[in-house]
């Protein structure tokens, strides 16, 4: 019990202080707010490391796409993959449920950094321009989109079907998709309940080719992710 409440003392004061530090960074070149998002990212795997016994390995590093535009759908279990994921593509921009940009200090960054927001709960003209939004990042940017298809965090052993709104911006944007599965929910689940001693995989799964109808897509990564995520546990 004494490790998860050092966890997240430790966790979110780094978070804190590092947030703290590159405040001046808002006024500054974007390069520097996201060096301090990787700087999060391996932030998050220390502390996991040292107060929960926690391994991380990266699975499939030979299939990420480079040298080409693409864009990343991840399962979504934990707070985990917000952070680390950074550190292993090239600072991607993540599109996100509109309530985060308002969280102080922390949403000032996300809107840095170019986030792409969504609002979950009904239409607005913003939700409606959002794959406009989607195409504009990937023509001006070398960063990658990514997007979570479950829209949530959900627990380990749950197998919702993915949203259809990734199966629209896989048709705009006629890129390769990058699926990766994580199951970081072992260790850090969305209820709370910490685990230590466990092992999180990021498992890099070979891309998706552009060119199937939107349904196929979205039936082909939900497979694809839920069959690795069965293997990795």
């Amino acid at each position: 019990m004494i490790k998860k409440y050092l966890f997240l003392f430790f966790f979110f004061l780094g978070i804190i202080l590092i947030s703290v530090v590159f405040l001046p960074s808002l006024f500054m070149p974007s390069s520097i707010s996201l060096f301090g998002g990787k700087i999060m990212g391996q932030w998050s795997k220390i502390c996991l490391k040292i107060f929960l016994s926690t391994k991380i390995i990266i699975k499939g590093k030979e299939n990420i796409v480079t040298e080409e535009k693409f864009f990343i759908a991840s399962s979504h279990q934990s707070m985990f993959e917000t952070f680390f994921l950074q550190t292993i593509f090239n600072s991607p921009r993540f599109i996100l449920k509109n309530e985060l940009l308002k969280i102080p200090v922390f949403g000032w960054y996300l809107k840095k950094i170019g986030s792409i927001s969504v609002n979950r709960n009904r239409v607005t003209k913003d939700n409606l321009g959002l794959v406009d939004k989607i195409k504009q990042s990937i023509q001006n940017s070398k960063r990658p989109i990514i997007i979570f298809p479950q829209a949530t965090r959900v627990l380990p052993e749950e197998r919702i079907p993915f949203k259809k709104g990734v199966g629209r911006i896989y048709n705009e944007l006629g890129i390769k998709c990058q699926p990766v599965a994580i199951n970081s929910g072992s260790v850090w689940p969305k209820n709370g309940n910490l685990k230590s001693n466990k092992l999180i995989t990021v498992s890099i799964l070979k891309p998706v080719e552009p060119g199937m109808n939107s349904y196929e897509f979205v039936k082909t990564i939900e497979q694809k992710i839920y069959s690795e995520l069965d293997l990795i546990g």
